[in-house]
């Protein structure tokens, strides 16, 4: 029996084969072998709506956010103007006026 690739997406080794497809069954993946040789191209970042977020774009806060450190909050329908997506917990990095730098996850935003 030929070793199969652990998930491209967790690194699951319990990976199994169903025709074509290699199928994980912790995270549920599908892929077949030829992406996994080409490997991961980039992560997507989609906003609560599903709309895919890019380094540049303008996004609105969906709910309140408390700022760690402060007794003050992000509220709602704040713009923020020319976000940059990283890699991490939090997905973007952005400057907040009156709050300064900040770390938002994508799913607290819409983008405008």
């Amino acid at each position: 029996m030929t070793a199969l690739p652990p998930c491209p997406k967790c690194q699951s080794e319990y990976t199994y084969e169903d025709g074509s497809l290699l199928i994980c069954p912790e995270c549920a993946h599908e892929w077949t072998a030829g992406e996994a040789a080409a490997g991961e191209t980039s992560k997507v970042f989609k906003d609560a709506n599903g709309n895919i977020l890019q380094d540049g774009d303008t996004v609105t806060v969906i709910k309140d956010l408390k700022v760690k450190g402060t007794s003050s909050s992000v509220k709602v329908g704040t713009k923020v103007k020319n976000i940059r997506l990283v890699d991490g917990d939090h997905d973007i990095d952005c400057k907040i006026e009156g709050f300064g730098a900040m770390k938002l996850k994508s799913e607290f935003v819409k983008k405008v």
